[in-house]
């Protein structure tokens, strides 16, 4: 995050300027696509919870910082420590923790489960939502590709890169405590239904 992006958010957030009222009035009802990666010795993915898109699941009034939108979105679902950036040029994961992904402005194309996943256009208003173990690189990214991201109250964040995180993370992976709630939907969304059976490739 560069300096001035860093002064525009602590703005923002000190006096409310943009923010929305009621972030989930500006959502839309979206059936998401939701994907199932394997372990590929690699890239371990979650064994049994799905990755979730919501395409163009969120409006972006101009009165409004489309980021605010979804730091106070995902904030509103027990989502926090956003962050404002993009997503890393290098294949990671995180295994202790779960991640969800706004797309705030411009657009991106970011493989989803690691060399042999599947690789999502996403623009302004997608949310991508990463159960603990999901492979995610930025392939291609316009000039004004803004993310923002969050995650759940249980778990730790961690960043793994390498085959020699493979073995930990395994088991990581496995004691990653399910989310109590959507981060788009809330307490009722689709994602629980997701993430409460095992998913078997895409729905």
């Amino acid at each position: 995050m560069n300096v001035l992006q860093e002064i525009k958010r602590g703005v923002v957030k000190a006096t409310g300027s943009r923010r929305p009222e009621n972030p989930s009035a500006l959502l839309r009802n979206r059936k998401p696509l939701n994907y199932r990666f394997k372990d590929d010795g690699y890239i371990p993915n979650h064994p049994s919870w799905p990755f979730v898109i919501n395409k163009g699941v969120v409006r972006f009034p101009e009165s409004l910082d489309p980021g605010a939108i979804f730091e106070d979105l995902f904030k509103s679902n027990g989502w926090n420590d956003s962050w404002r950036n993009g997503v890393y040029d290098y294949v990671h994961y995180h295994s202790r923790i779960h991640e969800v992904l706004g797309i705030a402005r411009g657009s991106g194309k970011v493989q989803f489960g690691g060399p042999k996943g599947h690789v999502v256009s996403l623009k302004a208003g997608d949310v991508a939502i990463l159960p603990a173990g999901t492979g995610h690189q930025c392939l291609k990214a316009s000039d004004d590709f803004l993310v923002v991201g969050a995650y759940p109250p249980n778990g730790a964040y961690d960043e793994c890169t390498s085959q020699d995180d493979h073995e930990k993370a395994v088991t990581a992976i496995a004691k990653a405590a399910r989310s109590r709630s959507d981060p788009v939907y809330g307490k009722d969304g689709p994602l629980l239904r997701a993430w409460g059976k095992i998913d078997r490739g895409r729905t």
